[in-house]
């Protein structure tokens, strides 16, 4: 009966296909949010499902207690939404639906097929997969999504299991620097939030900049004028740039621009971190050796060096140096980072605690 009741998912196929073209959205608002999943597209499809059961004369005749999956595995009824890091792999059985949020991962399966429900398409073992696109596996078999960029946004649903690698956890660091109010990520509906697949702007670069000296609290409360004609005035984003001016931490990207949401690339968060630390200021506009700097004040390894040389710089990155720029000793002092930051009242000992329990990965 099991391989009955799975031979009927394609005939199911069409249905769910239209039903994720209404669900998707458009170019303006192209992701579907988990509550519409959870509620009005999962109900819908699990009635037209019903339905086309019943006109089969198979649903009476299903026991569901005849599909008994993986013992590893556990079943997840409505959609979850997880944060994972290179390599990890969710294993699934059939019925199990598969979205990818954010990142980037690969499909494989021995036998069977699985298909990309946005599409109609079943896709072949190996095949990359789409953002914002349902996977579902049709037939008696198992599959495995495999991650296969630094971090990615997972939802899923069915019967499922995990396998964590050991790569760096970009997931839990930015955890770690939430807990420590040093990172609060974005509006994103999913991910926490912490959007760290994609590229830090220039306006995040600094407000990371800024907490970072414990100042956010000066930097929200400023009030003045700026020469920058592309920030929006009364905006919480002038009063960081505001500030940041008036104190020297920035010069801008010219004279009378900043241009906010301009992509920052390593060289120039880097730098932004060794003025934070007294190892620079605004005067050096010079920045083809700040990996360089860096490394001599403690704050890169060589390995770390070499990899933000040659990776792109992504959100992830961001926290990264961020986070372990807190065990660095300030310039000519005898003080962390960290410890100045808790001198300042932006996080108690506790939260340091909380948060250095959160990352147990090693360093490049």
């Amino acid at each position: 009966m099991r391989k009955k009741y799975c031979f009927l998912f394609p005939l199911c196929i069409v249905i769910i296909g239209a039903m994720w073209v209404f669900a998707a959205g458009d170019a303006a608002d192209p992701l579907v949010t988990l509550s519409y999943l959870n509620d009005i597209f999962t109900n819908t499809i699990n009635t037209q499902v019903d339905q086309r059961l019943d006109a089969a004369g198979l649903w009476q005749n299903f026991n569901e207690n005849d599909y008994t999956p993986t013992d590893s595995f556990n079943r997840v009824p409505t959609w979850a939404e997880t944060r994972l890091k290179q390599d990890d792999m969710l294993q699934t059985s059939t019925g199990v639906s598969v979205l990818l949020l954010a990142g980037s991962g690969k499909i494989t399966y021995p036998s069977g097929a699985v298909v990309d429900i946005s599409t109609g398409d079943v896709v072949s073992s190996g095949s990359a997969m789409n953002t914002n696109h349902r996977y579902l596996i049709v037939e008696d078999t198992t599959a495995s999504f495999t991650i296969t960029s630094k971090t990615a946004v997972v939802d899923y649903q069915g019967s499922c299991s995990f396998q964590y690698s050991n790569a760096i956890n970009y997931n839990a660091i930015a955890s770690a620097l939430k807990t420590l109010n040093l990172f609060r990520g974005s509006f994103t509906g999913y991910g926490q939030g912490f959007d760290l697949e994609v590229a830090p702007t220039r306006l995040q670069a600094l407000i990371m900049f800024i907490r970072v000296l414990g100042e956010e609290e000066q930097a929200l409360s400023w009030n003045g004028n700026i020469p920058f004609t592309d920030v929006q005035l009364g905006s919480q984003a002038e009063r960081y740039i505001g500030y940041a001016y008036e104190r020297g931490y920035t010069n801008g990207y010219s004279s009378t621009q900043f241009r906010p949401s301009a992509p920052v690339n390593a060289y120039q968060y880097t730098e932004f971190l060794l003025r934070a630390m007294g190892y620079s200021s605004a005067v050096n506009t010079n920045l083809s050796d700040a990996l360089l700097r860096a490394q001599d004040a403690g704050l890169l390894t060589l390995g770390e060096a070499q990899m933000l040389q040659t990776a792109s710089f992504l959100r992830a990155e961001l926290v990264y140096i961020s986070y372990y720029a807190l065990d660095v000793l300030l310039a000519n002092s005898n003080q962390t980072l960290g410890e100045s930051l808790m001198a300042k009242g932006v996080f108690q000992l506790q939260d340091w605690e909380d948060a250095s329990a959160l990352v147990d990965n090693r360093r490049l």
